[in-house]
Parts: structure tokens; C-alpha cells; sequence
């Protein structure tokens, strides 16, 4: 059984990186703003998204290619719960799934997604879950991932609430992310829900848990 888990442990190191690779402090991926774009684009058109984008102070986008401050993309979304508190969340959710879509086509290569399929669900648990932990700079920038067991996440010092103070968790997008990612990849049974916020007092990690039915 070991010698057949070789290859999948190979593979996960093949999880294709953006052009731009270097750990830079204060840095997150490009897609926690263009995955938003569509989904204000739909919330009132072109104007709307133009209104709210300069309301956060972002007046260049993203070209993809490399990762960008994370201060834009925290403004961004602070911004969107500000104006649409009650939408916010379903928007923000799905722009993360729309982010996983996007690490589904362009930076886990179809072999290793076969493989993760393949295997039992526990099994593909842990290695999708290694591989989110050393790839996670680019969705945590500043912040501290840590993975806790294959199905529990947990994000200190979350820079896309960073100064936020709220009753109900905030962080729908990262929910949103790995949620697709586990579907996808583990069990199209899976979930995710952040169940205590770094938002909320006393201040402590955003804490995520995976889960999946028999």
C-alpha cells in the first residue's frame, strides 16, 4: 500500500505555481479580487462594479499574473460586506468557488486530480490538505495556515478581515475556496463551515471544518 502511495505523494509536488512564486510579505493571489469581479458585475452591472471598486480604492486590476497586496484585496472585501451585508457572504463564497474552479484548471495538473479521486476519502483528505498547506501563501498572504488534521483548517491573523470586528464569522470566501476544492477532489459530499472567526471576539484563528457523508 505504502509503494502505491508513492506516486500520489510525487504528484502533489506538481501543483503548478503562478509566474510569480517568491513568499513576498503582504502579498495574496491575484483571485481574491478577479474572482469578484462577475459577481458584482451581476450584483448591478458594470457601473456598480466600477462604484464599489473605487469606493476600496482599486482603480488598476489584476492582470493574473502575479500575486498583489493583500491590502487591495482586504479593502475589496470589506467593502462588499459594507454595502450588501445580507448578500455578502453567498457572494463571497462563490467567488472562492470560482477561485478553486480556477486552481482545478490552471494549477493542479489532471493526473493528480485522478489520483485524489480515486483514492478513499480519507486518504485524499490528507494529501489535498498537505498540498493546500504549502501552497497556502497565496490565499493567506501575511497570515499563518495551519492544518490541523485533514479536515480542519485554521487561518491566524486573516488579513482579508485584518481590523474587523463582527457577531458572525466573515471569511465566505476561503469557505468557499476549500470547499470546492474537497468537493471536487474528496467527496461531492463535502462542506465546509468557518465556525469561529478571527472577526469575533476575543480575536482568536478563523477556524474551518471540513466534512463529508458516508
Amino acid at each position: 500500500m505504502v509503494q502505491k502511495l508513492k506516486p500520489a505523494v510525487a504528484a502533489m509536488h506538481k501543483w503548478r505555481m503562478s509566474e510569480d512564486v517568491h513568499h513576498a510579505i503582504g502579498v495574496i493571489g491575484p483571485n481574491a479580487i478577479l474572482q469578484l469581479l462577475p459577481v458584482l458585475d451581476r450584483l448591478g452591472g458594470p457601473e456598480r462594479r466600477a462604484q464599489i471598486l473605487a469606493e476600496a480604492g482599486i482603480f488598476h486590476l489584476p492582470d493574473g499574473k502575479a500575486m498583489i497586496p493583500e491590502t487591495d484585496a482586504a479593502r475589496l472585501h470589506h467593502r462588499l460586506r459594507e454595502v450588501e451585508p445580507d448578500l455578502a457572504p453567498a457572494l463571497a463564497a462563490h467567488a472562492g468557488l470560482q477561485t478553486a474552479n480556477y486552481i482545478l484548471k490552471n494549477r493542479i495538473p489532471n493526473p493528480v486530480q485522478w489520483l485524489l479521486k480515486a483514492l478513499p476519502k480519507g486518504l485524499a483528505a490528507r494529501f489535498l490538505s498537505q498540498a493546500i498547506a504549502k501552497h497556502a501563501w497565496t490565499f493567506v498572504g501575511s497570515g499563518r495556515f495551519t492544518v490541523l488534521d485533514p479536515w480542519t483548517f485554521e487561518i491566524h491573523d486573516n488579513p482579508l478581515i485584518k481590523g474587523e470586528t463582527s457577531d458572525q464569522c466573515l471569511c465566505h470566501w476561503h469557505a468557499g475556496v476549500f470547499a470546492q476544492l474537497y468537493e471536487t477532489l474528496v467527496s461531492d459530499t463535502c462542506v465546509c463551515a468557518e465556525t469561529t472567526c478571527g472577526a469575533q471576539s476575543p480575536g482568536t484563528a478563523c477556524h474551518f471544518e471540513l466534512s463529508a457523508s458516508a
